[in-house]
Parts: C-alpha cells; sequence; structure tokens
C-alpha cells in the first residue's frame, strides 16, 4: 500500500483531486491508532495527515485553541496543562485501539466523536468543536464555524464532520472550546453486591445537587484489575462517583455524599480519583483483552441494569453513564451475534457500536448503529463525496 504523508494544504488538495479524476478510494488517517474502528477500507494509498502538525492559535483567555488535524493529543493535553485547562469531553488516549500511539490526533478525537465519563455533564467532543478548514472529495476547499465560541452563522457543519470517520471531508485545521480545569476532584466508591443495587446507588445520587460528574459501576472481576489499590481491595463490584471543583466545594459535597450514601464508603483523592478515571476512560486495561468483539453499547440511563444482565458475559462488561453506556466484550464474533445484540436494544431504544472485532466481523456488518434515515445520509455523503472516494466502507457497506 502507497502511504502519503503531505506536509500543506495544496498537497492534500492535489492528491485528492488526483484520486477523484481516477475515481481511486483513498484512506484517510491521523495516526493511525483508531484503524480497527470501524470496517476496513479497500485502499491502495493511506493519506496521512502527520505532517499537519502544531497548535497554530491558542488563546487561553477566550478559551479557544486551534491546531493542524495531524497534532498529536500528547502536545494539546501538554499545552493545556500549562495554563490549568482541558478539553471537558475526556478523550480517551487509545488504549482501547491497541494504538500505544501517543493518544493519536486532535483531528482523529474529532473525527471518532468519542468522550469520556464527562459526557452526560460536559457534552460529547462535537459539542466542543467549534470549526474546521477541509477538503473535500472533490479536492475543493472549505471552512466551516469559527474561531470563536460563540458562532451562529451558517450551518453547524463541525457536528456534521464530528464522528464521520473520514467519509466526508478531510479536516486539516480543527478549532476547540477549552475550560479550565477542575482545581480538585475525588471519588466516592461504594462497594455493593450486584448491578441492580449499585445502577440504582447511580441513579439515585445523580438526581440529587452533589454535581457528581462521573458515575460508573465496575463488576468485581473488572474492579479487581485496577491498578489502584483501594478499588481492588474491597474484592467485591463497586459503584464510583466523581466530584470536582474547587477544594472547599469537592470536600464538602464528598461529606454530604457519603452521608445520603448510608452505607460503607470509600474516598479517592486527587491521584487515586484521576488513576481510577483514567482507566475507565481507557476501558481496554480493565475488561479481559482476549476477547473476541467488543462493544459499546448507548442505551436509556434506566435500562443499564437491564441491558447488562441481558447481554453481558460473566463479568467481562463496565458501565459508565450512570447506566448510559455499557462497554461488553463478548465470545461470538459472528454476525449473527451482532445482529441479535442490535436487536434487542432497538426495543428500548438504543443502539450499539463495535469498537473492536476480527475482520471478518468488520467486514459483514456496520460497524455504527445507523442513526438517520439511509436516504438522508447518502444525500449528505454524495454532497461532499459524490465519488465516494473517502474512506469508503468506513462506517456503512453501501458508502
Amino acid at each position: 500500500m502507497q502511504r502519503l504523508q503531505p506536509e500543506s494544504i495544496s498537497e492534500v488538495v492535489q492528491t485528492v483531486r488526483a484520486h477523484a479524476e481516477a475515481r481511486r478510494p483513498l484512506a484517510i488517517e491521523g495516526s493511525g491508532g483508531k484503524s480497527g474502528l470501524g470496517r476496513p477500507v479497500d485502499a491502495e494509498t493511506t493519506l496521512s495527515l502527520r505532517g499537519l502538525s502544531g497548535i497554530t492559535s491558542y488563546q487561553p483567555d477566550e478559551l479557544v485553541l486551534t491546531a493542524w488535524s495531524g497534532t498529536p493529543m500528547r502536545e494539546i493535553w501538554e499545552a493545556l496543562a500549562e495554563k490549568r485547562q482541558h478539553l471537558a469531553f475526556e478523550p480517551a488516549a487509545g488504549m482501547l485501539f491497541g494504538s500505544g500511539n501517543e493518544a493519536g490526533t486532535i483531528g482523529g478525537v474529532l473525527a471518532s466523536n468519542l468522550s469520556g465519563p464527562r459526557r452526560p455533564s460536559a457534552g460529547a467532543a462535537r459539542d466542543h468543536f467549534l470549526g474546521f478548514s477541509a477538503v473535500n472529495g472533490l479536492g475543493e476547499e472549505f471552512k466551516a464555524g469559527g474561531k470563536v465560541v460563540k458562532n451562529v452563522t451558517g450551518y453547524d457543519l463541525p457536528k456534521l464532520l464530528a464522528g464521520s470517520m473520514g467519509t466526508l471531508a478531510i479536516m486539516t485545521e480543527v478549532t476547540v472550546k477549552v475550560l479550565p480545569a477542575p482545581e480538585k476532584q475525588r471519588t466516592v466508591i461504594v462497594p455493593v453486591p450486584d448491578v441492580v443495587t449499585g445502577h440504582r446507588c447511580l441513579i439515585t445520587q445523580l438526581q440529587e445537587a452533589f454535581e457528581i460528574d462521573g458515575a460508573a459501576f465496575l463488576p468485581a472481576a473488572v474492579a479487581a484489575r485496577s491498578g489502584v489499590d483501594l478499588v481492588r481491595a474491597p474484592g467485591s463490584a463497586l459503584a464510583a462517583m466523581r466530584l470536582t471543583g474547587s477544594p472547599v466545594s469537592v470536600a464538602d459535597r464528598c461529606a454530604a455524599l457519603r452521608a445520603a450514601l448510608g452505607m460503607a464508603t470509600e474516598e479517592l483523592h486527587s491521584a487515586r480519583s484521576q488513576a481510577l478515571w483514567s482507566e475507565i476512560n481507557e476501558v481496554g486495561s480493565l475488561l479481559p483483552a482476549e476477547t473476541d468483539a467488543f462493544w459499546r453499547l448507548s442505551v436509556p440511563p434506566a435500562s443499564g441494569a437491564r441491558i447488562a444482565d441481558e447481554l453481558g458475559e460473566g463479568e467481562a462488561w463496565m458501565m459508565d453513564w450512570g447506566g448510559g453506556r455499557l462497554w461488553i466484550a463478548r465470545r461470538d464474533a459472528s454476525a449473527e451475534d451482532a445482529t441479535r445484540l442490535r436487536q434487542a436494544l432497538s426495543a428500548i431504544g438504543g443502539h450499539a457500536t463495535l469498537v473492536r472485532g476480527p475482520e471478518s466481523l468488520r467486514r459483514a456488518i456496520d460497524a455504527f448503529p445507523m442513526e438517520a434515515p439511509p436516504a438522508l445520509l447518502q444525500r449528505v455523503k454524495a454532497s461532499l463525496d459524490p465519488h465516494g472516494i473517502l474512506n469508503p466502507g468506513r462506517m456503512y457497506r453501501s458508502w
């Protein structure tokens, strides 16, 4: 396979135009760390955006950062840490995909729209995506959004491209909203006998005024894999609730939360709390590595325990978002099992994404759920990539 690494937008434009004229597909990647997410792309040429790297503008007072899409996430995080700011949607570093490649790129984070435990309170990656420059499937440059937090002109194309996995356009430069990082975080962990008890604990406390910004349930076998000693120590399943903010506020809310729970609890302070939520965000270190198919399920939060009981195998799963997201490992990596799983979810308004699996399964099914009418998706695709050369088949078999 030929690999191209353009170092300017003009080189990207020339490459796309040549492939559009010849009707030859292009595989688009940032660092390649998420190449296992989605269906395999059959293309003789890979266009890597690693050559378009670097922060082009960072205005901490305006809470805005602009960077070339191939900028490594490590560089983004380091720049933000210096100003005590962060990306509130908590992008994962990619261990889930076995990449080990410096956490991927800012363009890859936005193209995949992968968001972490703070998603219910802070929003998804697309909600922090302000603007971009890009090249469409005809080799034409275009821009959308802006470089300010408030921008209401035109259509919200950043939200359209977020999660499109490079199938609509090649983003060359992106602008994101950043926020002040919390001064302090603590986590209250509650040993529980089963998922029903743990889930009820999460749902109940999330409805109170504790401002919980992370709510997860770990089965006993999952908690036992944690690198945090106080998480392993109880030897049981755990409900975990994170609180962030000023030191005084966090201390007061933690005390109130523990009192409201009225049961045995433990409190993780800064380092331990950060370590636990890093594990929960990464997922991969907590669940068995040898499983064949790994799924992300989005469900109504109230249904989390029931779906875990119905679709989880043993304790090869974990729950996040207070029950709204489940990570489930399944031994059966067949298209038939994928159909059964998705049919079970459709009855409650949930959906499933194949996050990791063998190539045979990734080719046999659509890895991503169809979240809009197919005809509408096809029109969007045709308007931006009429010849279907950008990451063809990555999201859906039909394009």
